[in-house]
């Protein structure tokens, strides 16, 4: 598989974003490897959290949280999905699909041999980390969903993700860092908006971010809408502590956490919140508070 690797220079002097990078790879699946980029921070004897990003940000987008979570006592580990952030990305459109990513997910997972884990998940890390809680239940001990869904394409996407799908193939130039800045509540500074265009120097190393939206089952007969199906039927019987943390200015995800308390058991007493003040990227907006909200539901359901 053909891949782009951007330079370590593009990440030079990012605002307050000093962990130590890992490396470690998975298998392509045509006879190659790509290299997954994570963070891995905090007592390695601790049960990890597992940060999953989404489409178009990387592990940037958790630097507000990492130091609280790690401060109480927490292992976090946090990749960048393949075609973003640190990561390689390949060049093909066709070579991205909602299972390759699944895929490449689990092989980092079980490289690292992780147990006991929370998973918070934003974005496409819902779509994704969804599916390797479904998949790799016995791994996983807590859920926290924050502006996230996992869609099987037997209802409508909406107004505002089908407007969205179509911008992202229409821009002539996909502006990576302007796009999250529109889709927070506060402004964000040039230098925060650079760290989000990072990742892609040009154009080229845009193929994933491009595909992203895309992979999303919009359809019953999708690619992928079967086994996000099968998901849910797990999901369902779900009886380990789910938490949703949504933010209250995210048209894209609204009522998705109202539709994952009346469907998943392990959701019955949490303390759901809905984040003031946030928009989609509520890790930007509200990180702190996320932070909080997580340490908070982990030591309530030890």
């Amino acid at each position: 598989m053909e891949f782009l690797r951007t330079d370590d220079s593009c990440f030079a002097n990012l605002p307050d974003y000093h962990f130590t990078a890992h490396y470690l790879n998975v298998d392509d699946t045509e006879g190659g490897e790509l290299r997954v980029y994570y963070l891995d921070e905090g007592p390695k004897d601790a049960a990890p959290i597992l940060l999953l990003h989404g489409e178009p940000t990387w592990s940037f987008l958790y630097r507000k949280m990492i130091p609280i979570l790690v401060n109480a006592g927490h292992r976090v580990i946090a990749p960048d999905l393949i075609g973003f952030g640190r990561s390689d990305k390949p060049t093909k459109r066709l070579d991205y699909t909602y299972q390759r990513h699944v895929n490449w997910m689990k092989s980092f997972m079980l490289q690292l041999n992780l147990t006991d884990i929370t998973l918070v998940c934003q974005d496409w890390g819902g779509l994704i980390g969804l599916r390797l809680a479904a998949e790799e239940s016995e791994r996983f001990a807590r859920i926290v969903c924050a502006n996230t869904m996992l869609p099987t394409g037997d209802h409508p996407p909406g107004e505002a993700f089908t407007k969205w799908r179509q911008f992202s193939q229409d821009v002539e130039i996909f502006p990576t860092g302007n796009l999250i800045n529109s889709a927070c509540v506060s402004t964000l500074t040039a230098e925060i908006i650079a760290a989000y265009d990072a990742p892609f120097p040009d154009e080229r190393y845009k193929e994933g971010a491009r595909q992203f939206p895309l992979l999303v089952p919009i359809t019953p007969d999708d690619p992928a809408a079967a086994k996000n199906r099968a998901a849910w039927k797990v999901l369902c019987q779900w009886q380990k502590p789910f938490l949703t943390a949504s933010s209250d200015s995210d048209p894209i995800t609204a009522g998705g956490d109202a539709l994952m308390q009346k469907l998943i058991p392990g959701t019955k007493g949490q303390k759901h919140s809905t984040i003031v003040a946030a928009g989609h990227f509520l890790q930007e907006d509200k990180g702190e508070v996320l932070a909080d909200v997580v340490v908070n539901f982990i030591a309530d359901n030890r």
